[in-house]
C-alpha cells in the first residue's frame, strides 16, 4: 500500500497543503521547526486516529481553527481508497471511501503505518508505558478486536479503580458492584494479555533474525512478554482467569492502601535480551539502538504477513541518529515495495543510492516546494 496524495486543511501550522507523493521514497528537507515532523505526524494521525506527539487531539488543530482535517488517497492491492479524518473540539469524525464510521475500531488499519522517530530509540531503556503504547498501537492496526477488547478493559478499569479510590485507606471492601467489575475486568484482562502473547511471537519471530544480521551474526536477540501477574503464555484461558483472580484477592489490602488496581496488563511490560542478558540494564547504547531498530523492522515484516501488504515507513529525522552500518541496514531493507518517507535537515551525508533517487520537497514555514 502507499499514500498517493495528501491534503491538509488547519493542521498544525499548515493552513491548506495537497502534496502528492512517490510510491517509493519521499524525503521532507528543512531546517528544524518548519513543518516536516507535523507533516509526518499527520500521516500517522491519518492511519492511527490519534496522535505519537500528544494525547490532546486540540493541539492537532492549527491556531484559531474551528478544525483541522486530514485527507488521504491511498492506493492498496485491491483499489483506490479515500480516508478522512476531521478533528475538533467535539472529538474527531473519520470517513473511509467518503462513509463516516460509527467507531474509530473500523477505521484504524485501513492505513498501516510504522513510525520510527529518534523517541523510539528509547523504546528498550525508557519507561514500561512507552512499551505497553509500543504493543497497543501495533496490535490495534493488525486486529480491530484488539482495539476493542483494550478499549472495554481501559473502561471497567476506570470503574474499578474509581471504587477503589473511594474506600481508600479501609481496612476491607464490601460492594456488590466491585465484584461485578473484578468479574468483568478479570474477562477483559486476559481476553488483552492472550492477545499481546500472540503477538509477541510474531515479533520474535521477525526481530531475531534481522537483529542477527545487523549484529553481522554476533548477537540473539530474545523479545519476552513479562506479566506482572504472572501469567504464562501456554496456559489455558481458565488457567489465566483464576491465576488472575486470586492475585486480585491477595493485593486487595493493597489496593485499599493505594486506591488503585495493583494486577493486569496496565502495568505489564516488554523484556529485550541479547546473548540472555538484560539489555535495558546490561545492554551498550549501540546494542540498545541495534534492538529498537530490529523491532521496528520487524514490524514491517509482521505486518506484511499480517495484512497482505508492506505498510508505508515513516522515518522522523531518524537517519542522524544511526551510524553508517545501521542506516545503511535499514535503506536496503526499504528497497523495492515500502512507501517510505524521511525528515532530515539535509541529505548531505546520507550516501545511499535509495536517498539519492528520492523524490524530494522542501519544507519552509508551513509551505513545501518538490
Amino acid at each position: 500500500m502507499y499514500i498517493e496524495r495528501l491534503e491538509l486543511t488547519d493542521f498544525r501550522n499548515y493552513e491548506s497543503i495537497k502534496l502528492d507523493f512517490s510510491s517509493k521514497i519521499n524525503v521532507l528537507i528543512g531546517e528544524n521547526a518548519q513543518g516536516k515532523t507535523n507533516l509526518m505526524e499527520s500521516l500517522y494521525v491519518l492511519s492511527m486516529a490519534k496522535s505519537h506527539r500528544t494525547s490532546n487531539d486540540k493541539e492537532l488543530i492549527r491556531w484559531e481553527a474551528d478544525y483541522g482535517k486530514i485527507r488521504g488517497a491511498i492506493q492498496k492491492k485491491y483499489g483506490h481508497l479515500p480516508l478522512e479524518l476531521t478533528l475538533s473540539k467535539k472529538g474527531k469524525k473519520a470517513k473511509v471511501n467518503h462513509l463516516e464510521q460509527t467507531k474509530l475500531s473500523n477505521y484504524i488499519g485501513q492505513l498501516n503505518v510504522v513510525m520510527f522517530a529518534p523517541e523510539d530509540l528509547y523504546l528498550v531503556k525508557g519507561s514500561p508505558q512507552v512499551r505497553r503504547r509500543f504493543l497497543d498501537m501495533e496490535i490495534g492496526q493488525i486486529s480491530p478486536v484488539y482495539l476493542h477488547d483494550l478499549l472495554q478493559f481501559q473502561k471497567i478499569l476506570k470503574q474499578r479503580n474509581h471504587i477503589l479510590k473511594q474506600n481508600q485507606g479501609k481496612p476491607f471492601l464490601k460492594d456488590v458492584m466491585f465484584d461485578v467489575y473484578t468479574e468483568q475486568y478479570i474477562d477483559a484482562a486476559v481476553k488483552v494479555i492472550q492477545k499481546r502473547f500472540q503477538f509477541m511471537d510474531l515479533l520474535q519471530k521477525w526481530a531475531e533474525p534481522i537483529h542477527f544480521g545487523i549484529s553481522r551474526g554476533l548477537e540473539k536477540l530474545t523479545v519476552s512478554y513479562n506479566s506482572t501477574s504472572g501469567i504464562e503464555a501456554d496456559w489455558l484461558e481458565n488457567k489465566m482467569k483464576e491465576h488472575l483472580e486470586k492475585k486480585l484477592a491477595d493485593s486487595q489490602k493493597r489496593e485499599l492502601d493505594r486506591g488503585v488496581t495493583l494486577t493486569g496488563p496496565h502495568r505489564d511490560d516488554l523484556q529485550f535480551f541479547v546473548n540472555n542478558y538484560d539489555v535495558q540494564t546490561y545492554g551498550s547504547q549501540g546494542q540498545q539502538r541495534t534492538t529498537a531498530l530490529s523491532l521496528k523492522l520487524a514490524e514491517i515484516e509482521l505486518i506484511k504477513q499480517e495484512v497482505g501488504e508492506a505498510p508505508v515507513l515513516l522515518l522522523d529525522d531518524v537517519l542522524s541518529e544511526l551510524d553508517d552500518f545501521r542506516q545503511s541496514h535499514l535503506l536496503n531493507t526499504i528497497q523495492g515495495d515500502v512507501q517510505t518517507f524521511v525528515t532530515t535537515t539535509s541529505v548531505e551525508g546520507i550516501a545511499h543510492e535509495t536517498i539519492q533517487h528520492a523524490r524530494m520537497f522542501h519544507v519552509e514555514q508551513g509551505a513545501v516546494l518538490d
